[in-house]
């Protein structure tokens, strides 16, 4: 169905009904279409239809130079584009065996992790909407507006930055700026236990949550899961532990892990991941070096045939990068491993028998962007 038949209702020769779910976004961030085939309220069956924002973006990379790929990076998870842009730079440095002087490692961390904080807060206020609760979107966003403005100082952007980049990071930290996110982190760390209070005790949120789209440890693994999806599965896997990048080896941060599986688990996890994005923001102040901010590139960067693998932690689970090398200036192939395009993948094992209510709640804790599914 397209256009205007998009919204219809099919009637089914068995008495059920076939639904369509968008193709505007339902719960999600991005142009999604769920077709639902219905028996009362009862999910039988469901297809994501996705492709709505293919933009072919890793023909785009093969067909550009290498510092011309990270600007494109941004419209990935344009929620957390500094995580693309740091898994794409990083690609590029492995394969040119390009070394990244100890400051730049530091503030990209610094970087990442409050875009993670950015991201987190927009799943708070949305799933909350989602489920029927509408103030905690407004504290959310006050708190991320905040944030917006920190990275806006540094990098002359809100949404699309292009500000890591292959080497390092192209200017150092305004003046202030440790001074403004210490005094956001303080902050935002005496709001969670109003947010607790608000939200994740309210008793019609925890009806909506508790025990709703359960995921099983054995499917997390089985699908590929990482990320919030996976720790609220049981699965104690976050990159930034098993195989660190940049400085994350030399910081004290917990993994949060709840075994339920279901929308609440998943909702604790990210709740939690903020307390330890705010612990490791004060770690990196702590002990920030002096230093440069970049390794010299050449104009154009021509690295050797190979090819290299970044794989890195993005605020929905293990964003990665696959890129070979020919020798020439552009990238031979690249590749773009998305964690959305593996949860979304879980959506008709995961939906089938629930209500039609729940479809929302569960598509909702499973955060996905659009953005980084179609590429």
């Amino acid at each position: 169905m397209a256009g205007s038949e998009a919204a219809q209702v099919r009637l089914e020769p068995d008495g059920g009904m076939t639904v369509n779910l968008g193709p505007q976004p339902p719960s999600t961030h991005g142009v999604l279409r769920l077709m639902v085939q219905l028996d009362g309220e009862y999910v039988r069956s469901c297809e994501p239809v996705i492709g709505y924002l293919h933009r072919g973006l890793e023909r785009m990379f093969e067909a550009r130079p290498y510092r011309q790929l990270v600007p494109f990076t941004d419209r990935l998870d344009y929620l957390a584009s500094l995580n693309c842009n740091l898994a794409m730079s990083q690609a590029i440095e492995r394969l040119g065996s390009v070394a990244v002087p100890e400051r730049a490692q530091y503030i990209r961390v610094i970087l990442c992790e409050l875009n993670r904080l950015a991201s987190h807060l927009v799943f708070f206020g949305t799933f909350a909407q989602d489920v029927g609760a509408t103030t905690a979107f407004l504290y959310a966003f006050r708190e991320r507006e905040r944030i917006l403005d920190l990275l806006e100082a540094m990098t002359g952007a809100r949404l699309t930055y292009n500000w890591i980049r292959p080497g390092g990071v192209p200017a150092d930290l305004p003046e202030g700026f440790a001074e403004g996110v210490l005094s956001f982190v303080r902050d935002l760390l005496k709001e969670l236990p109003l947010y607790d209070r608000l939200l994740t005790n309210n008793p019609i949120f925890r009806m909506r949550t508790e025990g709703v789209g359960v995921i099983s440890r054995d499917v997390a693994v089985a699908f590929g899961a990482s990320g919030p999806v996976a720790r609220g599965s049981g699965l104690s896997y976050d990159i930034r532990k098993t195989e660190p990048y940049e400085v994350y080896d030399r910081l004290d941060f917990d993994v949060p892990v709840y075994d339920e599986g279901d929308c609440m688990a998943r909702y604790r996890v990210r709740m939690d991941e903020m307390c330890q994005s705010a612990r490791i923001l004060e770690q990196c102040f702590r002990d920030l070096p002096e230093g440069d901010i970049a390794t010299k590139m050449p104009k154009v960067f021509r690295p050797p045939a190979g090819d290299a693998y970044s794989r890195t932690e993005s605020p929905r689970g293990e964003l990665s990068v696959y890129m070979r090398s020919d020798g020439s200036p552009n990238p031979q192939r690249v590749h773009v491993r998305a964690p959305s395009f593996v949860h979304l993948s879980m959506l008709p094992c995961l939906l089938r028998g629930v209500k039609l209510a729940d479809v929302i709640a569960i598509l909702g804790s499973l955060d996905t962007v659009l953005g980084e599914v179609d590429r």
